[in-house]
């Protein structure tokens, strides 16, 4: 997907915004006698893998890392983030205008922006996506969470007291949009380069009916690429494409002729591709990271990605608190990222990633500033385990744990279940490896006691790591309710939205509460460790929304 300081965040993400990797060869051609040799352009191919299938392309209803990462490749919003994670004009033909009070936002629209169709995208192609995402009918998760108390009058649409006509969004012109908030909101900006504020062309969403977004045949693109190949439900599911869209209003910047996507989940597999050439990027896993440290190719990129247990209070014993805390105090943290991930990741003890946002005032680090708030503990978590059971009147629990089934999903559940299972006397844990779609599903529906799951930021504030966990969050699945955690958030995006210290001091304060609820159990920050190709150039690492762009790559 995702802070307060922007030089401070560039600063802090410094090492990981360019990718060099490496593909495509320097291949040298024969030229006739006379000429003699010369070196040729190498094929603008790049070769990539993703661990999971595309849950879907339609923008209202996308959720998931890998649905933004080819969204944000195939369509494009009013704004795009560069490398310094900075908003750049895109459909956008300049900077929004911003009344004083800033609760109106007009933008003027480029006017040479068209659809793979050869439509014009214009400013009511957004109107028209916008109301969509919060209407209740269309049943997007996204919609309300980015947009209710944000876009005027979207929370009153989006509980059905209002006509999704009263959005505050208005096409004055083809090219002019104007945008009303419900307040002032000093992350909006970032807002609109994420994949929920995508364009969508009304004519042929409406024509395509249920269908729009389920294959490349039922889209229409207005970004870098086009998204060819994509059947979910055809004879090649785990094989799709990006090919450069020549219509694109900024084509002549985009090197890369096509992208070659495919499915893999096992690591061996990956690093074997890697190896043969027929992949320019691999993800490792920590047997492979001992292996391949310090080669040429080796990269790793910090990002500000967690990791936790969400532990789903419907389930009688996670009501507890102390089974909570119990849980998760109980796991080896340290030894999961040296041992199990080996690839630069870091001990989570909070809700916050560290080197993420910094005081307004001070300039201190988040983290720093809370420290760390849940962590192992294994000697204190069988004394709330013992409480915990003593309370319920039991000397047995037995937990429905969901987890993913990559290698990687695997190995770290096997040892989180190890963990608990070895320290806390009496559990009994079920895993369920499940595919990637399958856990989406299942966490919606909150079918699950505890889920290893993960979070990256949606835009540049705090508030992405926290407003999740309230108890009106279409994200809160875990059945996690607490008044006066609610009431601080509600009052940082409320009356204190104008106050940047004040604000800043209600996050810190509702993390402690979060944590000493033991709500979720964090786990770690994620540091990906990869094979990557070294003629591979000019890859954007994005910290919110696509983790790449690769708009501007090209193959050296």
């Amino acid at each position: 997907m995702r802070k307060s300081n922007w030089l401070l965040l560039v600063l802090a993400l410094a090492l990981s915004m360019f990718l060099a990797a490496c593909s495509g060869g320097d291949d040298t051609s024969e030229t006739d006698d006379t000429e003699g040799t010369e070196e040729s352009s190498p094929e603008q191919v790049l070769n990539l893998i993703e661990a999971s299938q595309i849950p879907t392309m339609d923008s209202s209803m996308a959720t998931d890392a890998v649905a933004f990462q080819f969204l944000g490749e195939s369509m494009e919003g009013l704004y795009r983030l560069d490398e310094d994670v900075v908003p750049q004009p895109a459909i956008a033909a300049g900077e929004p205008e911003i009344s004083e009070d800033g609760l109106e936002w007009t933008i003027t629209l480029r006017d040479d922006a068209v659809w793979s169709n050869g439509d014009p995208v214009t400013a009511n192609d957004f109107v028209f996506a916008w109301r969509r995402a919060v209407n209740p009918e269309t049943g997007s998760e996204y919609g309300p969470f980015m947009m209710n108390g944000v876009i005027k009058n979207a929370e009153a649409i989006n509980n059905g007291e209002l006509d999704i006509e009263e959005l505050g969004v208005e096409a004055v012109s083809d090219t002019e949009l104007l945008i009303t908030l419900e307040k002032a909101i000093p992350y909006f900006h970032s807002l609109l380069t994420f994949g929920t504020f995508l364009p969508l062309n009304e004519a042929f969403v409406t024509e395509q009916g249920e269908d729009y977004g389920l294959s490349s045949d039922n889209l229409l693109f207005n970004g870098p690429f086009t998204l060819n190949d994509w059947n979910p439900t055809g004879d090649n599911p785990d094989q799709w494409s990006l090919v450069k869209n020549e219509d694109y209003w900024d084509a002549e910047t985009v090197q890369l002729e096509t992208i070659n996507v495919s499915v893999v989940k096992e690591t061996s597999t990956a690093v074997n591709l890697y190896n043969t050439g027929e992949i320019d990027r691999a993800g490792l896993t920590a047997e492979f990271v001992e292996q391949y440290a310090g080669q040429e190719d080796y990269v790793t990129l910090p990002e500000p990605t967690l990791f936790y247990l969400k532990l789903n209070q419907a389930n009688e014993a996670l009501a507890n608190q102390n089974i909570r805390k119990a849980i998760a105090m109980s796991i080896g943290k340290q030894d999961l990222v040296d041992v199990i991930l080996a690839n630069g990741s870091v001990v989570s003890n909070g809700a916050v990633p560290q080197d993420f946002t910094t005081h307004p005032e001070t300039g201190e680090d988040f983290r720093a500033i809370n420290g760390d708030l849940l962590t192992e503990d294994k000697e204190t978590a069988q004394e709330y385990w013992e409480t915990g059971l003593e309370e319920l009147g039991v000397d047995s629990v037995e937990l429905r744990y969901l987890g993913g089934d990559t290698d990687l999903s695997q190995d770290m559940d096997a040892y989180i279940m190890d963990q608990l299972q070895e320290n806390l006397e009496g559990l009994t844990i079920d895993i369920s490896a499940v595919p990637f779609e399958e856990r989406i599903s299942r966490d919606e529906a909150s079918d699950y006691d505890i889920q290893n799951s993960g979070w990256g930021p949606d835009y540049i504030d705090p508030n992405t790591w926290l407003e999740m966990w309230t108890s009106t969050s279409p994200y809160m699945t875990m059945n996690y309710e607490n008044e006066e955690f609610d009431a601080l958030i509600s009052e940082a995006n409320n009356e204190l939205i104008t106050d940047p210290v004040a604000r800043y001091e209600n996050f810190l304060e509702a993390e402690k509460i979060l944590m000493d609820d033991a709500a979720i159990a964090p786990i770690y920050q994620r540091s990906r460790a990869y094979l990557w190709r070294t003629s591979v150039k000019g890859v954007i690492f994005n910290p919110m929304g696509a983790d790449f762009s690769y708009k501007n790559a090209y193959i050296e």
